[in-house]
C-alpha cells in the first residue's frame, strides 16, 4: 500500500497559513523561487546551535512531478545557513529541524541545504562522500537562487545529481544511526525492555545479520530514556588476551569512558585473583551512584571470542577463565538487583549451551534466554528496500519485495547487496522500474560474482558446527534420506541451522529458507552427488570435459606464444596435428589453430603438447608431470568410452579426482 500522501495532487505555491517573517528579503526571494516548483508548506522556523550560530528553515513539499522523478512525498526541510563558510554543525542543524516535527511527517533521507558560501557543493560532497550513513543534501547557493530564472529543470537536475549518485544498498558497516535502521526495532524495544526489568539476554545470528547494528539502536534507545550502557568487543586483543581478573578492570575502563565519569579505577595490578571481584563490585557500585543510581547496561560483543573450545586465546579456550569470570558477573548480578544487566551478543551461543565447563558448571548455562536474530519478512523488506531504492530512482515491482525476502531468507546483508547489484546493472535513466526480469538477471550476477558473502556467512557454520554444514551439503545435493536420519538422531543436528534461519521445517520436513545458500552450495556440490545413474554420470564428464577443453586451449595458447614466439608456436602445434590436417591447416592464423570448429584440434592434442613444451606448464598444472598426463588421459578417455558402455562408480570416482585436480590448477590461474 503506498504512503496516503501520493494519492493528494500537489500544485506548487506556497501556504496561506505559513508564517514567513523571520525569514529576510532574499531568503524569501528564494522561498517565492522554491514555490514555482514545490509546494512550500510551513515556515519552520529559527534554530539556534550556539548564541553564535542561528540558522532559519522551512517546509516543502514535492510537486507531482518530484513524487514522480524522485519517490519522495513526505515534507522536506529546506534550511538556509547564512555564513559565508560552510561548517559541518550546519548538517546538526538540519537534524535539529527534522526533530522539531513528527517524524512519520518528515522525510528524513533528504533535506536541501541554501548556504552563502560558493563552494557548498565541493565541501558538502567531500564531507560526507565516506559517511554511508549520512542523508542526501541537497545543496544550492543563494547566489544562484537569486538570479533572474531560466532553466525550467534547474532543480529538477540538481536533485539527479545528488540523488541517482549513490548507492544506498551498499553499506558494509554496522549502523550507528537511526536513518536507515529498518526492520529491528521490536527487536530494540524487547531487549531494553528486558533490560529496564533486570534481566539478562543473549542474541546470536549469522555474520552480516544486523547484530552490532541492534546493539548500536539499543544504546540509542538508552539514551532516549536517560539510560546508561557500556560496550564490550571481546573481538579485540586487547580484551580477549587478558585474563579473567584483569578482564573484569577492562569493563569498568569501558563503563568508565563511554560514560564521562571519573571514578579512579586503580591499577591493573591491583585486580589480582583474590581481589578482583572486591574491586570490580566497589567500583560498578560507586559508577552506578554517580549516574544517578542507574542500571547500567554491559554489552558484550562478539561473545565467543571468549568462550570456551572456541576462544584464538588459549586461558578462554580452557574454559578456566570463563568460569571465573562469569561467575564473578553472575554472582554480582544476583545479589545486587537494578546495578547492572548483561547482554551476550555473538555467531556462537556456545557459552549459553554448554552445560558444563570442563568438570564445572557453567555459570552462564540455563541462565541467559537465547535468542536467534530473526531475518525480515516481507513488510520489512518492503520498508527498507522500498525507502532506499526510490532514493536512488527505483520503483520495485511488488513482486520482488518477495522474491527477494525468499531467496535471502530475510538477510538484510544479502537483500541489500543484491539490490546494489540492480542498482548496478539498471538503466542509467531514472526513474527506472524494477520487475522480476531485472531482479533475476541481478540474482544471476550475485550468485556468480559475489560468492564471499555467502562465503563470509556460511563460516559461521564450517567453522563452529562441522556436522551441521556437512547436513547442509547433503541437504543440497538431495540427499534427504541421509539428513533426515541425522535430524531424526538428534535435534542438536539441526537446532542451530533452523535458529540461524538457515533452515526451516514444515510437516517435520527440512529445506532451505535462505535460497541462495541452497543454491551458493549447489554449485559447490553438483559434482559430488552419489547413486548416479548412467546419463547423469555421461552429462557430468561432457560437461566437465567441454569446460576443461576451452579453458586448456587458452592456456596453451597463451603459455606457448609467451615462452616460444607466435612463429615457433605456431610451427609446434602444427607439427602435434600431423598431416593432413597439419596441411589442411597451414593457411591459419596462430590463434585460430585454437579453435576447434576451424582446425579440428582434439582434447588429445593438448596432452601432448603440455608434455612437449612441460615447462611453460609445469607451475601452472602441477609440479609432478606424470599425474598431470594420467589426469588428462583419464579425463579424456572416459570421455571417449562414456558413449560405448556403463561406467562404474570407481571409474566415476577416478575422473572425478582427475577432473578435479586439472580444475583447480585452471580456476587458479583463470582466477
Amino acid at each position: 500500500m503506498e504512503d496516503a500522501g501520493k494519492c493528494e495532487k500537489v500544485w506548487p505555491g506556497i501556504n496561506p497559513l505559513a508564517t514567513l517573517d523571520h525569514f529576510d528579503t532574499q531568503e524569501r526571494q528564494i522561498i517565492d523561487r522554491f514555490a514555482k516548483d514545490w509546494y512550500v508548506t510551513n515556515g519552520g522556523g529559527e534554530l539556534w546551535l550556539s548564541p553564535t550560530s542561528n540558522y532559519r528553515y522551512a517546509l516543502i513539499k514535492p510537486t507531482d512531478i518530484f513524487q514522480e522523478m524522485f519517490n519522495i512525498d513526505r515534507e522536506m526541510v529546506l534550511l538556509f545557513s547564512p555564513y559565508d563558510h560552510f561548517e559541518p554543525r550546519t548538517l546538526d542543524a538540519i537534524s535539529k529541524a527534522t526533530s522539531q516535527h513528527q517524524a512519520l511527517r518528515i522525510e528524513r533521507i533528504c533535506s536541501v541545504l541554501v548556504s552563502k558560501d560558493p563552494d557548498i557543493g565541493t565541501k558538502l560532497r567531500d564531507l560526507l562522500k565516506n559517511d554511508q550513513e549520512a542523508q542526501i543534501v541537497i545543496p544550492f547557493t543563494y547566489n544562484e537562487l537569486c538570479l533572474r530564472e531560466s532553466d525550467p529543470y534547474f532543480f529538477r537536475n540538481r536533485f539527479i545529481e545528488h540523488f541517482y549518485a549513490r548507492d544506498l544498498f551498499a553499506s558494509e558497516s554496522p549502523l550507528k544511526k537511526d536513518l536507515y535502521f529498518f526492520g529491528r526495532t521490536d527487536l530494540v524495544h524487547s531487549l531494553i525492555n528486558r533490560h529496564r526489568s533486570n534481566q539478562v539476554s543473549g542474541l546470536f545470528g549469522l555474520r552480516k545479520t544486523g547484530k552490532t547494528s541492534v546493539i548500536f539502536g539499543v544504546q540509542r534507545g538508552l539514551q532516549k530514556i536517560d539510560g546508561v550502557s557500556a560496550f564490550i568487543d571481546c573481538q579485540t586483543p586487547a580484551f580477549h588476551r587478558l585474563r579473567w581478573n584483569h578482564a573484569l578492570h577492562r569493563v569498568l575502563m569501558e563503563v568508565r569512558t563511554q560514560n564521562n565519569l571519573t571514578e579512579r579505577l586503580g591499577q591493573l595490578d591491583d585486580y589480582s585473583e583474590t581481589q578482583a571481584a572486591m574491586l570490580f563490585e566497589k567500583h560498578l557500585r560507586r559508577m552506578s551512584e554517580q549516574l544517578g543510581s542507574k542500571t547500567i547496561m554491559l554489552i558484550f560483543d562478539e561473545v565467543e571470542n571468549i568462550t570456551p573450545t572456541v576462544s584464538p586465546t588459549e586461558h578462554w579456550r580452557g574454559g578456566g577463565d570463563f568460569v571465573l569470570f562469569w561467575q564473578t558477573v553472575r554472582s554480582l548480578f544476583q545479589s545486587s538487583s537494578g546495578l547492572f544487566s548483561y547482554l551476550l551478543v555473538g555467531t556462537n551461543p556456545l557459552c549459553v549451551e554448554l552445560p558444563t565447563i570442563g568438570t564445572t558448571d557453567n555459570p552462564l548455562f540455563a541462565q541467559v534466554p537465547l535468542e536467534y536474530i530473526p531475518g525480515f519478512d516481507v513488510p520489512q523488506t518492503r520498508e527498507m528496500v522500498r525507502r532506499l531504492g526510490r532514493i536512488m530512482g527505483m520503483k520495485f515491482d511488488e513482486v520482488v519485495y518477495g522474491k527477494l525476502t525468499e531467496d535471502c531468507g530475510g538477510h538484510p546483508y544479502l537483500m541489500r547487496h543484491i539490490c546494489s547489484v540492480i542498482h548496478r546493472i539498471a538503466s542509467s535513466e531514472r526513474p527506472v522500474r524494477v520487475d522480476k526480469t531485472l531482479y533475476a538477471r541481478a540474482l544471476d550476477i550475485f550468485l556468480r560474482d559475489y560468492t564471499q558473502f555467502l562465503e563470509m556467512i556460511l563460516s559461521v557454520l564450517r567453522e563452529f558446527f562441522n556436522d551441521e554444514f556437512e547436513m547442509l551439503r547433503m541437504l543440497s545435493r538431495g540427499d534427504q534420506k541421509t539428513f533426515q536420519e541425522f535430524a531424526e538422531l538428534s535435534p542438536l543436528y539441526t537446532n542451530h541451522l533452523l535458529g540461524y534461519g538457515v533452515l526451516q521445517e514444515v510437516d517435520h520436513r527440512f529445506d532451505f529458507r535462505i535460497e541462495v545458500v541452497r543454491r551458493h552450495i549447489q554449485s559447490k556440490e553438483k559434482y559430488k552427488k552419489l547413486n548416479m545413474t548412467v546419463e547423469e554420470k555421461r552429462s557430468e564428464i561432457s560437461q566437465r570435459r567441454n569446460d576443461m577443453e576451452h579453458k586448456l586451449r587458452k592456456l596453451c595458447r597463451m603459455q606457448l606464444l609467451a615462452r616460444l614466439g607466435e612463429g615457433d608456436a605456431r610451427t609446434t602445434v602444427l607439427s602435434i596435428l600431423g598431416n593432413p590436417r597439419a596441411t589442411r591447416c597451414s593457411g591459419y592464423s596462430y590463434r585460430d589453430l585454437f579453435d576447434g570448429n576451424k582446425s579440428g584440434i582434439l582434447f588429445s592434442d593438448i596432452p601432448k603438447l603440455v608434455m612437449k613444451h612441460w615447462d611453460c606448464f609445469t607451475n601452472l598444472l602441477g609440479r609432478d608431470k606424470e599425474k598431470v598426463e594420467r589426469d588428462l588421459y583419464t579425463i579424456n578417455e572416459l570421455r571417449i568410452d562414456a558413449h560405448a558402455k556403463e561406467i562404474t562408480d570407481e571409474e566415476m570416482a577416478v575422473f572425478r579426482v582427475s577432473a578435479g585436480r586439472i580444475e583447480e590448477a585452471l580456476a587458479e590461474f583463470f582466477g
